[in-house]
């Protein structure tokens, strides 16, 4: 007799009584898969091209880095905000030519003041996906560089400590948030 919640061994179906949904993970694509394989097909094509021939091998690369994607960062409850990525983007190539150009100026200009040392930032994102993207484009803040962490604090080294480091990492931060909806 199989007990309300249970699955019939032989058909994989929910036995009478079973709460709509109860175990129907089997059949079904995880919430993200069909945009994520999209998205993965097209970037596919820009590389590859769209081939004919090429095209089996691309369904193979696209199945298997979509599991991959899945597995590695499951479908999120947070929505993000197509401007605020838009604004983040904008914000990150206009930071790397800045950060590019100062450390440029700093370099070939021997009468500016370096006043290399570390800052500490108390971060707000936990350990995991979101706080390792901000490390990654607080990488780009003009003569800054992530060094370490400390106690849930991100170390960064500075070429000048006296410059307004942590007030631009409150920025990134903020700006980082807002695209991923955490705000």
């Amino acid at each position: 007799m199989i007990s309300p919640g249970e699955r019939d061994p032989g058909s994989g179906v929910p036995a009478p009584g079973a709460e709509p949904g109860a175990g129907a993970t089997r059949g079904v694509l995880p919430r993200g898969a069909v945009s994520r394989a999209i998205w993965l097909l097209v970037f596919w094509l820009v590389l590859a091209g769209a081939d004919p021939a090429d095209l089996p091998a691309g369904v193979v690369a696209v199945i298997a880095a979509t599991w991959a994607s899945l597995r590695l960062l499951p479908a999120g409850g947070t929505r993000r905000s197509v401007a605020a990525m838009a604004h983040l983007a904008l914000r990150f190539f206009y930071e790397s030519v800045v950060a590019g150009a100062d450390v440029a100026r700093r370099a070939l200009d021997p009468r500016l003041p370096l006043r290399p040392g570390f800052v500490t930032y108390p971060v707000r994102f936990p350990p995991g996906t979101a706080r390792n993207a901000f490390t990654t484009l607080t990488s780009q803040l003009p003569g800054t560089v992530p060094a370490g962490e400390e106690s849930g604090q991100i170390i960064y080294h500075c070429l000048d400590v006296d410059q307004p480091v942590v007030s631009q990492l409150a920025a990134e931060e903020a700006a980082l948030s807002r695209a991923l909806g955490h705000d």
